[in-house]
């Protein structure tokens, strides 16, 4: 059965599907038409000439749309070509025009149809075709009997048999009429090669062409070439945007752009390739971790990446310390991003606090950022950003960008902004901030802060400096109920700083309900060590709104600028997500849930640890009886890995740092911790599979990092 060609493209375009081709006998071409139509084909090819478009004289026939299909032309059993079936749609096109008299007196015409409108409508039809390195034009004549001829409608078609092409190659097709009455339609095809045909038997380039295929087992990826014995061939590996070169087959060189080409080494050969990686999630990462993000001076910039990424930028505005970057307006172009080209940022000045940030448009999260000139212009400032809106008849209002949002500064908000909107507005007409936009729509200001902050001190020492004196007459005046006092104020101070605790923040892969339980209970004996927790148990309303990856940047970056801990908890789980970031395992697509802080945090945590950053950040943990120690990858291991609750002691001291209580105070509270987990691991344990999976992870199952 004839394949139609959109069905023919879609098939090849991914589907492995191999579509067998319509059979056609002898070397004459042939046309024939709808029923009701009568076609002939002119004997021979005549010249292209489709001349200027002249006026229609009444009704006529014009070609409306093309279509293709590929039939297979054989002059022998086993010696065919690829051939291209065309059909072109009629209509008829214009109207009778009325007499001149009639149209003069404003009579309705003759009921009684005249002769001319009673007869046939005739058209040649050219049919011009282009495959390099040939082109072929022929000639169709048509003819429509008088009952099928309404000025607007379809008549039918004609179908021509056929034009010959080479597999691979591009096919141009014109169809017109000799008069012409409107401009020719065209149309633009991709023929496929051998691997979507079920030709192989029947046309001889194929017979002697190379099949391709890819498969994957483990760490390993296998090209299979089927050809025969005594054949030789060529291979090439090559990037599809770049051209073809020569390249070895490593595991982190497999990108989606990255094609494959084999020919057998005889001339004018035919070549197949294929694009095997298009959709594979470990070549998609590969791609981001090879993709360099670059700032140009003086405002450029250029994404570099082997293949093209499905991504958008962001203009942003990163407050030092105050959570993710902030989206500004003007927005860069939200079209998929040009790679390996020079783009141009809207602004008139740069600023440290600027930056500019690369995702992805998939569900993979994965984020490129850096800030505009941080080597020229220095760290990032304390500056307030104000965003001018213009509306009609100058009418200008301001707000002030903040983490909470855009605040009006002549606000009665309890934000920085609205107490210092006058003065900050001040400063702007006074010409102490500096514009980095500005178009008919609004501007960009960024006001410094600094002598706000200053004047802040100043009456923070003043008051300092004042309670410091009434204390010293206050001891003077009572010297003997001032030290009692003073030496209660410090065991106070001393529980209060203990009641703070260091920051420890908790990271886990969500396994099944009974190890999020377990994970809980960990957390909230913590608390009570006490240590100040954060777990995504906790912030499912932050992890909503921010999204796992933004909701761990503000935590890893809160908890380390004040002295804490991340600590690393493996499981099974985690320990197989480890091995998908490293490469040691196939990706697993739908395994993370929307609030999987831990899948979401591996593209941050793994460059600590290869760059070395790790120590002194970073605690490991596992619980006894669900993971084999020798499960956890080697990487990890550069930190302390402890098991719990066997390594209760030891973890509290580290998570507690040089400054917590007392080797006994410290096995007491590691006791409290052990009571308190001791019952949710129970339930993990006898939970059916749980401990067969621990024992799973065993050395055997190990790292091969």
């Amino acid at each position: 059965m004839p394949m139609p060609w959109f069905l023919l493209s879609l098939a090849l375009g991914r589907s492995p599907v191999v579509l067998s081709l319509e059979r056609l006998e002898g070397l004459q071409d042939a046309a024939r038409c709808s029923p009701g139509l009568s076609c002939h084909l002119w004997d021979g090819d005549v010249v292209c000439l489709p001349g200027s478009i002249v006026s229609a004289p009444g009704p006529v026939l014009v070609p409306t749309s093309l279509q293709t299909e590929l039939v297979r032309r054989c002059y022998q059993e086993t010696d065919c070509d690829l051939c291209v079936r065309v059909a072109v749609h009629l209509a008829v096109h214009g109207h009778w025009e009325k007499p001149e008299d009639e149209e003069k007196l404003g009579r309705a015409a003759d009921p009684e149809p005249e002769e001319p409108r009673n007869a046939s409508l005739q058209a040649q039809v050219v049919l011009s075709f282009q495959a390099y390195p040939t082109a072929r034009c022929v000639l169709l004549e048509v003819q429509v009997p008088a009952a099928l001829v309404q000025p607007g409608q379809s008549v039918g078609s004609v179908v021509f048999d056929c034009f010959e092409a080479a597999l691979g190659t591009e096919v141009q097709i014109w169809s017109y009429t000799q008069p012409r009455y409107q401009k020719e339609l065209n149309l633009t095809r991709q023929l496929p090669d051998c691997r979507g045909l079920e030709v192989q038997d029947s046309i001889q380039s194929c017979r002697a062409l190379p099949w391709l295929s890819v498969t994957a087992d483990g760490d390993n990826v296998h090209l299979v070439l089927d050809v025969s014995e005594e054949q030789s061939f060529g291979l090439s590996l090559y990037w599809n945007q770049t051209g073809p070169q020569t390249i070895p087959l490593n595991q982190t060189d497999i990108v989606p752009c990255l094609c494959i080409q084999a020919w057998p080494l005889e001339p004018d050969s035919v070549r197949t390739s294929i694009c095997p990686f298009t959709e594979d999630p470990r070549a998609h990462r590969n791609l981001w971790r090879a993709a360099r993000l670059q700032l140009l001076p003086p405002r450029g910039w250029r994404l570099d990446a082997p293949c093209s990424l499905h991504a958008q930028a962001t203009l942003c505005w990163q407050a030092p310390g105050r959570g993710p970057c902030q989206p500004l307006v003007p927005p860069l172009p939200r079209e998929n991003v040009t790679v390996n080209m020079a783009l141009e940022f809207p602004l008139l000045k740069g600023h440290p606090n600027l930056c500019v940030q690369v995702s992805s448009w998939e569900k993979m999260q994965l984020q490129l950022q850096e800030c505009l000139w941080a080597d020229s212009l220095g760290p990032l400032k304390d500056d307030m950003l104000l965003v001018e809106a213009r509306g009609p008849q100058d009418n200008r209002s301001f707000c002030a960008l903040e983490p909470s949002g855009c605040t009006p500064l002549l606000s009665r908000a309890s934000t920085r902004a609205a107490r210092l909107g006058e003065q900050l507005l001040q400063d702007l007409h006074s010409g102490q901030c500096l514009q980095l936009w500005d178009d008919d729509l609004g501007a960009l200001w960024a006001c410094p802060m600094d002598k706000y902050i200053h004047q802040r001190w100043v009456l923070v020492w003043l008051a300092c400096l004042l309670f410091a004196a009434a204390l010293f007459l206050l001891f003077l005046l009572k010297k003997d109920h001032v030290k009692g006092w003073l030496r209660l104020l410090k065991e106070d101070i001393r529980a209060g700083a203990a009641a703070t605790g260091r920051a420890a923040l908790l990271l886990y892969s969500a396994d099944d309900a009974g190890f999020e339980r377990l994970v809980g209970a960990l957390a909230s004996a913590l608390c009570q060590v006490p240590l100040r927790v954060a777990v995504d148990l906790w912030s499912r309303r932050e992890l909503s709104a921010q999204g796992p990856l933004a909701w761990f940047h503000a935590q890893r970056r809160r908890t380390v600028q004040e002295g804490g801990l991340v600590v690393l908890i493996f499981s099974p789980g985690a320990v197989a997500l480890c091995h998908e970031w490293l490469q040691d395992a196939g990706p697993a697509p739908g395994a993370h849930g929307p609030h999987d802080a831990f899948a979401a945090s591996l593209s941050c945590v793994l460059p600590d640890f290869l760059q070395g950053r790790a120590p002194g950040r970073y605690v490991g943990a596992y619980f006894d009886g669900l993971l084999h120690a020798d499960a956890v990858p080697a990487l990890f291991r550069a930190v302390p890995v402890f098991s719990l609750p066997s390594q209760l002691p030891a973890f509290l001291g580290s998570l507690q740092g040089p400054r917590g209580p007392r080797p006994g105070r410290l096995g007491e509270r590691a006791e409290q911790v052990a009571r308190a987990l001791q019952p949710a691991l129970d339930s993990c344990l006898r939970t059916p599979g749980t401990a067969g999976m621990g024992r799973g992870m065993g050395p055997e199952a190990g790292d091969r990092t």
